[in-house]
Parts: structure tokens; sequence; C-alpha cells
């Protein structure tokens, strides 16, 4: 006969769900709190909250219960504060580099609707959010309300932006290189690393012109990288392309160079993120002959993001966590304090071939 009351306490219990609860994290000052847009594994974009490092994440979980007249029975409440890795062929695994907890509440009964406040005080975010072609790193927070049948799980995404400083020496980029009796260019690039709305100014000289060149154009390639020895995958992407010339170049010409980096979607160079990935950027000339043989030259660059304005209250902790990175003269670069922070290096400025895209895969001669 209970069974039969309607709206009764026993109404769901029969069929074993209990009472349900649903869960929203709030965080504090998030209507002041500036969102950016972010990349979802499926390819569509969402709006999170950005963070930095060293800054306290805090707030309120609110639990609110679906039926008023009934409570809810649990093992406990809890909330964490996670940076993980996940490897798209490797989903069974999430490589967690951060992972904070705290107890909202112990195990008992909640009678009704309730509000717990949480703060994981200075954390340590030393990674930037990325969402790749085989690869995600994540910072998000996680609410668990342990019942006896199935957990009540919620979880809500934060972005994390690493900003560097870099000292006022920034070398440029300066190389001859050719094919050997036939073309001999020089190019230069006004420096070798660049922020993310930087602009790359250069210019291409034409010391020696013997073969018909068509067309000229000026790539910057992202190439992300993933595992390690046999399980090593590398995926190209070209982000921009800015066209040179079109035309015949003849010899003494010179070619400017101009590319507006703001308006591509570029991330940070990464350098052996947590042993599992690295984000590397290119830039990639390229010649074409009129018989359609492609000739090019790769180059590696670093790309670092730059404050626009740094906040008070953000100031402390960058000074605190995120010191000068210094170039020590030998090609690399050290950080003042934390060796998990990322690490600008000098590139590597060898006067490599200029390698020929032919069927037959041989590479041209350098003169």
């Amino acid at each position: 006969v209970g069974l039969a009351e309607v709206g009764g306490p026993c109404k769901m219990s029969f069929f074993g769900f209990g009472q349900s609860a649903e869960v929203d994290i709030v965080l504090d000052g998030q209507e002041n709190r500036k969102q950016v847009e972010v990349k979802t594994e499926d390819g569509k974009k969402e709006k999170c909250y950005l963070y930095f490092d060293g800054e306290t994440v805090s707030g309120k979980v609110n639990v609110t219960l679906k039926n008023r007249n009934g409570k809810l029975e649990h093992q406990g409440i809890k909330i964490e504060f996670m940076g993980q890795i996940e490897l798209y062929y490797d989903r069974g695994n999430h490589h967690e580099f951060t992972s904070l907890v705290k107890e909202l509440a112990r195990p008992g009964d909640l009678t009704q609707s309730t509000s717990y406040n949480f703060e994981f005080l200075q954390v340590e975010k030393p990674y930037e959010s990325y969402t790749g072609a085989n690869v995600r790193l994540r910072y998000f927070l996680r609410v668990t309300i342990v019942k006896r049948i199935s957990d009540t799980v919620k979880e809500q995404d934060i972005v994390v932006h690493t900003l560097s400083q870099y000292p006022e020496m920034n070398s440029s980029i300066k190389m001859e290189v050719g094919i050997e009796d036939c073309l001999h260019i020089e190019f230069e690039y006004n420096k070798s690393k660049y922020h993310l709305k930087d602009v790359i100014v250069g210019k291409i000289y034409f010391l020696l012109v013997r073969i018909k060149i068509k067309h000229m154009e000026l790539q910057v390639i992202k190439r992300e990288t993933t595992g390690t020895g046999p399980n090593t995958f590398n995926e190209n992407e070209t982000i921009a392309k800015y066209e040179i010339m079109d035309g015949a170049p003849v010899r003494g010409e010179s070619i400017p160079i101009r590319l507006f980096l703001s308006g591509y979607e570029l991330t940070p160079t990464m350098r052996d993120i947590n042993k599992k990935f690295s984000v590397k950027y290119y830039l990639n000339l390229v010649l074409v002959d009129e018989e359609e043989r492609r000739y090019f030259k790769q180059q590696e660059i670093t790309i670092f993001r730059r404050a626009d304005k740094v906040r008070k209250n953000y100031q402390a902790a960058l000074s605190h966590h995120n010191p000068t990175l210094l170039s020590d003269g030998s090609g690399n670069s050290k950080t003042q304090q934390s060796p998990q922070q990322q690490q600008p290096q000098e590139n590597d400025e060898k006067d490599d071939d200029v390698k020929n895209e032919n069927d037959d895969g041989k590479d041209q001669e350098k003169s």
C-alpha cells in the first residue's frame, strides 16, 4: 500500500536510486574573471575561466536536493583540483601531475540543500592548458558525492595560461642556403623568439638565381610530438601561409617579409611537458620552380605568451612562480626557480641543407 503513495519518501528508493541531487560549482569573483575560448576534444569551442600559476582557486559548491521531502544518504562529499594529461591513443591512462583534495562533508544524511565553501591556496599550475591532435592537458575541479550505488560527480574545467618574461637580448636568424651552381639565397628574420601577437619581420636576398622560380611562400608549421621511442607520434599542421613572391626573382633582388601572428591560433612553445609531449613551431621557406619541384628550408622559432596587462593581484604570483627566463649562452635557457617551468631555448642556427621534395626523395646540396 505504501508504494502507491505518490510523492512519498519511498517513491524512488523502490527502484534503487534513492534521493538525487544537482551539484553546481560557483567560483569566487567569476563575474569579474576573464573567460577565454578553448577548443574541446571534438573540435567545438567553449568558454572557461582563466587562471594563472600561483593563483588561489576558491568558491562554493551548491548541492540542491531534487526531492525536498527526502534525504540523501552519502559516504562523504569531496572536491578535487586536478591537472592531468590525456593521450588520445592511451585513453585508459590519465597522467596526473597535480592532485589536491578537500573534504566538504563527512558521511551522513543531507535533509536539505546545502552549500560548501572551498579554497585551494596559491595552487601551482606549472603548464599551460592545451588541446591538440593527439593530446590534451587540462585543469578541472571535480566534486564527488560518494554513495553506495553510484557516485554523483560534477566537473568544471578552467584554463591556465603561463606567462614568460624575456631579457632584451633576442638574437636574429641569418642564414645563407642554396643549391650548388643553381641557387644561392640569404634570408634573415629579425629575432628568434616571438610572442603570440608579434610580427615576424625579415628579408630574402637572392645572390644567385639559375633556376626558374615561379612561387615562394613562408609557412608557420606547428609540430606536436607525443610519446617516446617507437611510440612517438608527430603531427604537423600548417598554421599560416604568407606569399612572398609570385614570379621569377633576379640576382640582387631583396624581398621584405612581414607576417602578423595575431590572426592565427597559436600556443606557446612547449618542450617535453611532463615527459609526455612537446609543441614546437617552425618557419618554413618554400620555393617552387617551373617544373613544380619544391625546395624548402625550416628554422625553429620559440613562441611565448606575454602578459597583456598584468593585474596587481597577479604580479606577486608571477614574480614568485614565473621567474625571468635567462639564456646561459650555450643555446639553452635557465630559470632562477622551478625546473617545471617551460624553458624556451635559443634556436639552433645550423646551416642545414635546403631540402627538395621531389619524387626521388633526394636532397639538393647546398652551395
